[in-house]
């Protein structure tokens, strides 16, 4: 992110699409756009994107945008489509920029490529295309379902022969008359989605049995009704199909606050409970998405969920119901978003997505050193991570987390820290302080080459180092550096 103009926030956006300025260009017509216009506009002062398939003037928005101009201008007089996924897939871009909707891109016939050049290309993807399609076709012809029925149940079976199942893979939702069960496979998902024929009690904490070393999930629900079910329901459009995680969308679920706690002066921990009829367990390393409808415009902010604290003895693997989503989060004065939830009363409502996530614990399990690096809430992923480390994977040697903040005030969870610091060998932190008062004895400064060079260090010159680091966009990418 970088920063804006004063006047230039969320709230202020929202207010000038309410204000009937023609925010396109073309008072109020919707066109039809081949490339060769669209390519035109391409330069800050008049900038059109499209976005699957429909073009924005994004021109009035650029000073508005978080990521700043240059970010939007990759995508100036283009398609922004995969840029846009890679980057911010879960925003709602309907909705923030619908008053700046041009119109729909015109098709265009993809010409056929030409001469010799072409021949190794075109052969090197479609190599790619059939291993990728045989994957696919294998993994569909394995992932299949079957349902059964008992006079008060019915139990949807899905075989997956999955012999590394467990309970983070599976997600399952029964809510607005439908049954949603979804098995994620990497970057793909199978999907069981169907509209109810029946009725089956709403309020039915129903189990989802697992059966890890042969891969099948069993979701039983019980009848409302004493009737014998025809059929399980009727297939919705995603219905029985493996495709690859980002193509299906995100799906949300209304989770209720139930408990609000200040962290620190401007921190709160949120505790969501989850709808009885869904199953949900976010992974390690792994965020969610809040959607919230703010001043008529829906808005989406990504969060990583924490524990509901800090586990001091790690001699066994701590309980967690799965019925709650806790978060930590950071209350910004002039955040409209943060504002919104801030406002939030015990009881109200707010929508939770499924989890995303690229991280893999496989990268903890084959380390011996893992060096966390977090500024401010990017101490958040940190905290699962600290808690799958020091639980369950015996060939780390050792822990190390360095957080940055501003102040002694701004530091999450401290006492918790270092009492680990302490309970826990392999455990160390170390807090540096960007801004600390004349009585701060500990490091200070920001994130650098030099300063890093203190702590990170491989306890032996033959270890493997993993190094985790997350805060505001400017302190990571100099980390990386």
């Amino acid at each position: 992110q970088v920063p804006l103009k004063p006047g230039r926030s969320l709230m202020d956006w929202i207010r000038l699409t309410k204000s009937g300025k023609d925010l396109t260009g073309l008072k109020g017509r919707v066109i039809e756009v081949t490339e060769d216009e669209l390519a035109k506009h391409n330069k800050k002062e008049d900038c059109w994107i499209c976005i699957r398939g429909f073009v924005y003037n994004v021109t009035p928005y650029m000073e508005y945008h978080p990521g700043g101009e240059d970010e939007l201008m990759k995508a100036a007089g283009a398609d922004g489509t995969d840029l846009f996924d890679q980057v911010h897939r879960w925003v709602n871009y309907e909705s923030m920029l619908k008053e700046c909707l041009v119109g729909r891109m015109a098709v265009k016939p993809i010409a056929a490529p030409k001469g010799e050049g072409f021949k190794s290309e075109i052969i090197s993807i479609m190599l790619y295309c059939k291993k990728v399609c045989i994957f696919v076709l294998l993994c569909f012809l394995l992932y299949s379902y079957d349902w059964f029925q008992t006079d008060s149940l019915i139990t949807v079976v899905i075989y997956t022969k999955q012999k590394d199942m467990n309970a983070e893979l599976v997600i399952v939702d029964c809510q607005d008359k439908q049954l949603r069960g979804e098995i994620i496979v990497d970057d793909y998902s199978y999907l069981v989605q169907v509209g109810r024929y029946y009725n089956f009690c709403e309020t039915f904490s129903f189990p989802v049995n697992i059966a890890e070393k042969v891969g099948k999930v069993e979701i039983i629900l019980k009848k409302k009704d004493n009737i014998h079910w025809k059929m399980l329901g009727q297939p919705l459009e995603s219905h029985n199909t493996f495709i690859k995680r980002t193509d299906r969308g995100l799906f949300y679920r209304k989770c209720k606050l139930v408990s609000k706690t200040e962290v620190t002066h401007d921190t709160k921990l949120l505790c969501l409970m989850l709808p009885k009829s869904t199953h949900l367990h976010v992974p390690t390393g792994q965020h969610v998405y809040l959607k919230q409808v703010v001043a008529g415009t829906e808005v989406v902010k990504p969060y990583t969920p924490v524990l509901p604290f800090l586990p001091l003895d790690f001699k066994e693997t701590p309980h967690h119901d799965g019925a709650h989503i806790y978060l930590m989060i950071k209350i910004y004065s002039c955040g409209l978003f943060t504002q919104a939830l801030d406002h939030l009363q015990i009881g109200d409502y707010i929508s939770v997505s499924n989890p995303e996530g690229n991280f893999k614990k496989s990268q903890i399990q084959t380390s011996e050193d893992l060096f966390l690096l977090a500024a401010g809430t990017g101490f958040t992923p940190m905290v699962k991570l600290l808690n799958f480390a020091l639980t369950e994977v015996n060939c780390l040697r050792t822990v190390k987390l360095i957080f940055f903040n501003k102040t002694e005030d701004d530091i999450l969870w401290r006492n918790q820290l270092e009492q680990l610091a302490l309970k826990d060998e392999r455990f160390e932190v170390q807090f540096v302080l960007s801004e600390p008062t004349k009585d701060w004895v500990g490091k200070q400064g920001k994130i650098s080459s030099s300063l890093l060079s203190e702590f990170v260090k491989r306890s032996r010159k033959d270890f493997k180092v993993l190094i985790c680091i997350c805060g505001p966009t400017p302190f990571t990418e100099q980390g990386v550096q």
